[in-house]
């Protein structure tokens, strides 16, 4: 059980986790095990063929700064922009000080509504301490092979600059695969919501998911948004259909002016995709 403190600095909190975070920040503490879908065979994203599509599908209807869309049923690379270029990626649950709850719980916290206040206790407990955190995180960065990927601070917020953390449309997608074969965070990023009731250790908590391609995209299973002023809306997503299995990233969907956007460009990119398949 992890206690919550009252001195978690909420300033440094933007609206949304960064999209590298939440999913290395969940293999750096968990086990990984094999989903269905995520499990079989995908040959090494820097070999996979760029399929040609039909002149009508040339290109996707979104207007994004970097993106990526891979096919994981057929190992088949569907498009990309601007896909080795590092750009930056990226709210409180608000948990109660005082309130004990369990790394289970704090994931859910941390994963659905993007809370910061989640992810600087699981830090702390798994670093342990802020420092060693963001040690291994970029240790399983490496791990990866995201070799165009930094992370400077543990919620992946842009601290101490809007352009010290940074990935590239690539690393993401690989880090996307990686998390989704991953059973405990493939649970929780399928969630549209959690509800944790009242108990002797902690208040209630309901905590919305900021994905809004659940519920609304057919076959759509996660994966995680993202929003900085540098950032623009980025989104990392993943869809399940009798088709296929399809991953893909938008970031600094436009326009930046709408919160909205990178879900209209996710949906778009994986209507486009699937037409291709």
């Amino acid at each position: 059980m992890l206690a919550t403190r009252g001195n978690f600095r909420e300033r440094r909190c933007g609206r949304f986790l960064g999209l590298g975070l939440t999913t290395v920040a969940v293999l750096a503490a968990t086990a990984a095990f094999a989903a269905p879908s995520y499990a079989r065979a995908v040959p090494p994203l820097g070999e996979l063929a760029l399929i040609q599509p039909p002149p009508a599908f040339a290109v996707p209807p979104v207007r994004v700064w970097g993106g990526e869309l891979v096919d994981l049923s057929h190992g088949t690379l569907l498009w990309s922009q601007d896909a080795n270029v590092p750009r930056p990626m990226g709210s409180s649950a608000g948990l109660i000080a005082g309130d004990m709850l369990t790394a289970q719980q704090l994931l859910e916290a941390m994963l659905l509504p993007s809370g910061c206040d989640a992810a600087y206790l699981l830090a702390n407990a798994y670093g342990p301490g802020v420092p060693a955190f963001i040690a291994k995180m970029n240790a399983m960065a490496k791990a990866l092979d995201m070799t165009s990927t930094h992370f400077s601070w543990f919620d992946g917020m842009p601290y101490p600059t809007e352009y010290s953390t940074y990935s590239t449309p690539t690393d993401l997608i690989r880090l996307g695969v990686a998390a989704m074969r991953n059973s405990v965070f493939r649970s929780i990023v399928g969630l549209r919501r959690y509800y944790l009731p009242a108990a002797a250790l902690h208040h209630s908590y309901l905590w919305d998911t900021t994905n809004e391609l659940l519920g609304s995209y057919p076959g759509a299973v996660g994966i995680k948004t993202g929003d900085t002023t540098a950032a623009g809306n980025c989104l990392l997503f993943g869809a399940v259909r009798d088709r296929g299995t399809l991953i893909g990233v938008v970031l600094n969907a436009r326009p930046a002016s709408d919160p909205g956007s990178a879900i209209t460009a996710g949906a778009r990119l994986l209507n486009w995709g699937y037409a291709q398949i």
